[in-house]
Protein backbone atom coordinates (compact mmCIF):
# COMPACT_ATOMS: atom_id res chain seq x y z
CA UNK A 1 0.00 0.00 0.00
CA UNK A 2 1.24 3.25 -0.96
CA UNK A 3 2.23 5.94 1.60
CA UNK A 4 1.53 9.27 2.02
CA UNK A 5 3.81 11.80 0.32
CA UNK A 6 6.23 13.09 2.93
CA UNK A 7 8.87 16.19 2.89
CA UNK A 8 12.32 15.24 2.79
CA UNK A 9 15.37 17.84 3.30
CA UNK A 10 18.60 17.23 1.12
CA UNK A 11 21.01 18.92 3.51
CA UNK A 12 23.26 20.41 0.78
CA UNK A 13 24.25 18.89 -3.17
CA UNK A 14 27.48 16.85 -2.66
CA UNK A 15 28.59 13.67 -4.28
CA UNK A 16 28.86 12.18 -1.36
CA UNK A 17 24.98 12.21 -1.42
CA UNK A 18 25.02 10.34 -4.25
CA UNK A 19 22.85 7.14 -2.60
CA UNK A 20 20.37 9.50 -2.13
CA UNK A 21 20.53 10.89 -6.04
CA UNK A 22 20.27 7.27 -7.16
CA UNK A 23 17.31 6.27 -4.77
CA UNK A 24 15.75 9.28 -6.23
CA UNK A 25 16.57 8.89 -9.98
CA UNK A 26 15.50 4.76 -9.95
CA UNK A 27 12.42 5.25 -7.94
CA UNK A 28 13.72 3.38 -4.99
CA UNK A 29 11.33 4.94 -2.53
CA UNK A 30 8.89 4.89 -5.06
CA UNK A 31 8.69 1.14 -5.39
CA UNK A 32 8.93 1.10 -1.84
CA UNK A 33 5.29 2.17 -1.76
CA UNK A 34 6.57 5.94 -0.15
CA UNK A 35 5.67 9.15 -2.45
CA UNK A 36 8.71 11.55 -1.09
CA UNK A 37 9.63 14.78 -2.48
CA UNK A 38 12.88 15.95 -1.71
CA UNK A 39 13.41 19.53 -0.81
CA UNK A 40 17.46 21.55 -0.61
CA UNK A 41 17.53 22.75 3.10
CA UNK A 42 17.93 26.52 3.13
CA UNK A 43 20.98 25.41 5.45
CA UNK A 44 22.98 22.80 6.74
CA UNK A 45 22.12 24.81 10.54
CA UNK A 46 18.24 24.21 9.67
CA UNK A 47 18.45 20.71 8.16
CA UNK A 48 17.78 19.37 11.87
CA UNK A 49 16.25 22.40 12.99
CA UNK A 50 13.45 22.23 9.95
CA UNK A 51 12.38 19.10 11.66
CA UNK A 52 11.06 20.55 15.02
CA UNK A 53 9.84 24.08 13.30
CA UNK A 54 7.63 21.26 10.86
CA UNK A 55 9.19 22.60 7.17
CA UNK A 56 9.91 18.57 6.52
CA UNK A 57 9.19 15.20 7.74
CA UNK A 58 12.28 14.04 7.08
CA UNK A 59 15.98 14.97 6.79
CA UNK A 60 19.28 13.54 5.65
CA UNK A 61 22.80 14.72 6.80
CA UNK A 62 25.42 14.29 9.53
CA UNK A 63 24.34 12.69 13.09
CA UNK A 64 26.41 15.51 14.55
CA UNK A 65 23.49 18.09 14.26
CA UNK A 66 21.23 15.87 16.05
CA UNK A 67 24.00 15.05 18.64
CA UNK A 68 24.32 18.75 18.95
CA UNK A 69 20.50 19.44 19.24
CA UNK A 70 20.64 16.45 22.18
CA UNK A 71 23.22 18.38 23.87
CA UNK A 72 21.91 21.56 23.70
CA UNK A 73 18.47 20.00 25.18
CA UNK A 74 20.74 18.40 28.22
CA UNK A 75 21.55 21.78 29.21
CA UNK A 76 18.29 22.70 29.43
CA UNK A 77 16.99 19.92 31.71
CA UNK A 78 15.09 19.12 28.41
CA UNK A 79 14.21 15.72 26.13
CA UNK A 80 15.73 16.32 22.63
CA UNK A 81 13.19 14.56 19.96
CA UNK A 82 15.21 14.01 17.15
CA UNK A 83 16.33 10.54 16.18
CA UNK A 84 19.04 9.40 13.62
CA UNK A 85 17.94 5.90 11.74
CA UNK A 86 19.60 4.55 8.59
CA UNK A 87 23.55 5.02 8.03
CA UNK A 88 24.11 6.05 4.11
CA UNK A 89 27.74 7.98 4.61
CA UNK A 90 29.70 5.52 6.65
CA UNK A 91 33.09 7.03 6.39
CA UNK A 92 34.39 10.71 5.96
CA UNK A 93 34.57 11.95 2.48
CA UNK A 94 37.41 14.60 3.07
CA UNK A 95 40.48 14.52 1.91
CA UNK A 96 44.13 16.31 2.45
CA UNK A 97 45.91 17.43 -0.74
CA UNK A 98 49.31 18.80 -0.69
CA UNK A 99 51.53 21.06 -3.31
CA UNK A 100 53.85 18.08 -3.07
CA UNK A 101 53.75 14.50 -3.51
CA UNK A 102 53.22 12.86 -0.15
CA UNK A 103 53.04 8.97 -0.71
CA UNK A 104 53.87 8.01 2.92
CA UNK A 105 51.73 10.74 4.27
CA UNK A 106 51.90 10.30 8.29
CA UNK A 107 50.04 12.97 10.45
CA UNK A 108 53.45 14.10 11.79
CA UNK A 109 54.19 15.78 8.36
CA UNK A 110 51.72 18.60 8.81
CA UNK A 111 54.41 20.07 11.36
CA UNK A 112 55.32 23.52 9.76
CA UNK A 113 52.96 23.41 7.84
CA UNK A 114 50.06 25.71 6.45
CA UNK A 115 46.71 23.76 6.26
CA UNK A 116 43.64 25.37 5.18
CA UNK A 117 40.95 23.41 6.80
CA UNK A 118 37.26 22.90 5.69
CA UNK A 119 34.67 24.86 7.47
CA UNK A 120 31.53 24.69 5.78
CA UNK A 121 30.37 22.52 8.35
CA UNK A 122 31.92 21.71 11.63
CA UNK A 123 32.16 17.45 11.32
CA UNK A 124 35.70 17.64 9.04
CA UNK A 125 37.67 19.94 11.71
CA UNK A 126 36.08 17.69 14.20
CA UNK A 127 37.31 14.71 13.03
CA UNK A 128 40.43 16.12 12.26
CA UNK A 129 41.35 17.63 15.53
CA UNK A 130 40.62 14.67 16.75
CA UNK A 131 43.31 12.43 14.28
CA UNK A 132 45.88 14.76 15.20
CA UNK A 133 45.21 14.33 18.79
CA UNK A 134 45.22 10.65 18.20
CA UNK A 135 48.71 11.13 16.86
CA UNK A 136 50.42 13.15 19.00
CA UNK A 137 50.55 16.35 16.94
CA UNK A 138 50.21 19.40 18.86
CA UNK A 139 47.87 22.11 17.79
CA UNK A 140 50.86 24.70 17.77
CA UNK A 141 52.59 22.13 15.46
CA UNK A 142 51.27 23.39 12.28
CA UNK A 143 49.85 26.48 11.28
CA UNK A 144 46.11 27.20 10.33
CA UNK A 145 45.16 29.67 7.38
CA UNK A 146 42.70 31.85 7.05
CA UNK A 147 39.32 30.26 6.74
CA UNK A 148 38.14 30.46 3.39
CA UNK A 149 35.69 27.87 1.16
CA UNK A 150 36.89 25.16 -0.63
CA UNK A 151 37.16 26.46 -3.70
CA UNK A 152 38.90 29.45 -2.40
CA UNK A 153 41.44 27.30 -0.70
CA UNK A 154 41.94 25.01 -3.98
CA UNK A 155 43.41 28.50 -5.65
CA UNK A 156 45.11 29.73 -2.76
CA UNK A 157 46.99 25.98 -2.87
CA UNK A 158 47.78 26.53 -6.09
CA UNK A 159 49.59 29.89 -6.35
CA UNK A 160 51.52 28.60 -3.08
CA UNK A 161 49.84 30.63 -0.59
CA UNK A 162 49.28 27.21 1.93
CA UNK A 163 50.63 23.77 1.59
CA UNK A 164 47.89 21.68 2.48
CA UNK A 165 43.85 21.84 2.18
CA UNK A 166 41.44 19.55 3.53
CA UNK A 167 38.27 19.31 1.24
CA UNK A 168 35.79 16.97 -0.30
CA UNK A 169 35.35 15.79 -3.81
CA UNK A 170 35.24 17.10 -6.58
CA UNK A 171 37.65 20.02 -5.11
CA UNK A 172 40.61 17.56 -4.55
CA UNK A 173 39.96 15.85 -8.06
CA UNK A 174 40.30 19.33 -9.59
CA UNK A 175 43.05 20.22 -7.44
CA UNK A 176 45.08 17.20 -8.54
CA UNK A 177 44.07 17.26 -12.56
CA UNK A 178 43.39 20.81 -12.95
CA UNK A 179 46.67 22.28 -10.50
CA UNK A 180 49.05 18.92 -10.04
CA UNK A 181 48.18 18.61 -6.86
CA UNK A 182 48.88 15.83 -4.47
CA UNK A 183 46.04 13.43 -2.46
CA UNK A 184 47.83 12.93 0.74
CA UNK A 185 45.20 11.15 2.97
CA UNK A 186 41.69 10.10 2.71
CA UNK A 187 40.06 10.35 5.89
CA UNK A 188 38.11 7.24 4.77
CA UNK A 189 40.60 5.35 5.76
CA UNK A 190 39.38 5.76 9.62
CA UNK A 191 36.75 3.58 9.03
CA UNK A 192 32.93 3.65 9.35
CA UNK A 193 32.20 7.16 11.62
CA UNK A 194 28.42 7.45 11.22
CA UNK A 195 28.98 10.91 8.28
CA UNK A 196 25.12 11.12 6.95
CA UNK A 197 22.02 8.83 8.39
CA UNK A 198 18.26 10.59 7.91
CA UNK A 199 16.97 11.74 11.01
CA UNK A 200 13.41 13.10 12.23
CA UNK A 201 11.47 13.62 15.25
CA UNK A 202 10.38 10.39 17.89
CA UNK A 203 6.51 11.29 17.09
CA UNK A 204 7.26 10.68 13.21
CA UNK A 205 8.87 7.85 14.21
CA UNK A 206 6.65 6.21 16.10
CA UNK A 207 3.66 7.55 13.87
CA UNK A 208 4.76 6.79 10.51
CA UNK A 209 6.87 3.77 11.14
CA UNK A 210 6.07 1.92 8.03
CA UNK A 211 6.81 4.98 6.15
CA UNK A 212 10.57 5.15 8.07
CA UNK A 213 11.06 1.89 7.10
CA UNK A 214 10.72 2.81 3.65
CA UNK A 215 12.86 5.28 3.20
CA UNK A 216 15.48 2.58 4.65
CA UNK A 217 14.32 -0.02 2.03
CA UNK A 218 14.57 2.27 -0.52
CA UNK A 219 18.07 3.17 0.58
CA UNK A 220 19.21 0.01 0.84
CA UNK A 221 18.31 -0.69 -2.84
CA UNK A 222 20.20 2.23 -3.61
CA UNK A 223 23.04 1.27 -1.69
CA UNK A 224 23.11 -2.62 -3.32
CA UNK A 225 22.53 -1.29 -6.58
CA UNK A 226 25.67 1.68 -6.22
CA UNK A 227 28.23 -1.27 -4.70
CA UNK A 228 27.78 -3.18 -7.93
CA UNK A 229 27.14 -0.88 -11.13
CA UNK A 230 29.53 0.37 -13.73
CA UNK A 231 30.62 4.05 -12.47
CA UNK A 232 29.79 5.69 -15.69
CA UNK A 233 26.27 4.13 -15.69
CA UNK A 234 25.95 5.56 -12.10
CA UNK A 235 27.50 8.92 -13.34
CA UNK A 236 25.00 9.19 -16.23
CA UNK A 237 21.77 8.95 -13.62
CA UNK A 238 23.04 11.78 -11.19
CA UNK A 239 24.86 14.04 -13.77
CA UNK A 240 21.77 16.67 -13.37
CA UNK A 241 22.32 16.86 -9.91
CA UNK A 242 25.87 17.92 -10.95
CA UNK A 243 25.52 20.07 -14.44
CA UNK A 244 29.09 21.71 -14.19
CA UNK A 245 30.93 18.34 -13.58
CA UNK A 246 31.87 16.81 -17.05
CA UNK A 247 30.97 13.26 -17.07
CA UNK A 248 34.13 11.52 -17.46
CA UNK A 249 35.27 13.33 -13.73
CA UNK A 250 31.65 12.49 -12.22
CA UNK A 251 32.43 9.08 -12.74
CA UNK A 252 36.65 8.79 -11.58
CA UNK A 253 34.72 10.00 -8.11
CA UNK A 254 32.12 7.84 -7.56
CA UNK A 255 34.55 4.90 -8.47
CA UNK A 256 37.25 6.35 -5.89
CA UNK A 257 34.83 6.68 -3.20
CA UNK A 258 33.41 3.60 -3.68
CA UNK A 259 36.63 2.14 -3.66
CA UNK A 260 37.95 3.69 -0.52
CA UNK A 261 34.61 2.49 1.38
CA UNK A 262 32.97 5.69 1.52
CA UNK A 263 29.10 4.40 1.65
CA UNK A 264 27.92 2.02 3.79
CA UNK A 265 27.03 -1.49 2.28
CA UNK A 266 23.96 -1.84 4.30
CA UNK A 267 21.19 0.65 6.04
CA UNK A 268 22.47 -1.08 9.69
CA UNK A 269 24.22 2.27 12.09
CA UNK A 270 25.93 0.27 14.17
CA UNK A 271 27.12 1.45 17.46
CA UNK A 272 30.89 1.92 16.92
CA UNK A 273 30.20 4.24 13.65
CA UNK A 274 28.19 6.51 16.50
CA UNK A 275 30.47 6.54 19.17
CA UNK A 276 33.52 6.83 17.10
CA UNK A 277 31.82 10.17 15.79
CA UNK A 278 30.76 11.20 19.25
CA UNK A 279 34.34 10.92 20.82
CA UNK A 280 35.30 13.78 17.67
CA UNK A 281 32.86 15.94 18.88
CA UNK A 282 34.01 15.80 22.28
CA UNK A 283 37.28 16.34 22.18
CA UNK A 284 36.71 19.13 19.87
CA UNK A 285 34.08 20.31 22.33
CA UNK A 286 31.08 20.73 19.97
CA UNK A 287 29.24 19.40 22.62
CA UNK A 288 29.81 18.80 26.38
CA UNK A 289 27.14 15.61 27.47
CA UNK A 290 27.78 11.89 26.51
CA UNK A 291 24.66 11.20 24.46
CA UNK A 292 23.56 7.73 24.65
CA UNK A 293 23.04 5.67 21.38
CA UNK A 294 19.99 4.68 22.19
CA UNK A 295 18.47 7.74 22.96
CA UNK A 296 20.10 9.62 19.48
CA UNK A 297 19.85 6.63 17.01
CA UNK A 298 16.91 4.08 16.36
CA UNK A 299 18.29 0.89 16.01
CA UNK A 300 15.12 -0.86 15.12
CA UNK A 301 14.34 1.15 12.27
CA UNK A 302 17.91 1.07 10.85
CA UNK A 303 17.91 -2.28 10.73
CA UNK A 304 15.02 -3.13 8.62
CA UNK A 305 15.48 -5.47 5.91
CA UNK A 306 15.87 -4.49 2.22
CA UNK A 307 14.74 -6.38 -0.15
CA UNK A 308 16.30 -8.62 -2.34
CA UNK A 309 14.23 -8.55 -5.32
CA UNK A 310 16.62 -7.20 -7.36
CA UNK A 311 17.22 -3.45 -8.43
Amino acid sequence: MRRPAITLFENLRTIGYVPFYLAIERGDWTREGVDVAVTLSPSTEYTAQGLLDGATDVSWGGPMRVMMHHDAARKRGEECPLVCFGQVVARDPFVLVGRDPKPDFRFADLKGLRLAVAVEVPTPWMTLQDDLDRAGVMRDDWTRTADRAMAENVEALSRGEVDVIQVFEPYADLAVTAHGAHVWHRFATRGDVGFTSFYTTRTFADQERETCRALVRGIGRSLRYLHGADPREMAATVAPYFPDLPPEALARIIATLRDVGLWAQTPVFPVTAFVRLKAALLTGGLITHDIPYDSAVDADLSATSVPTDGD
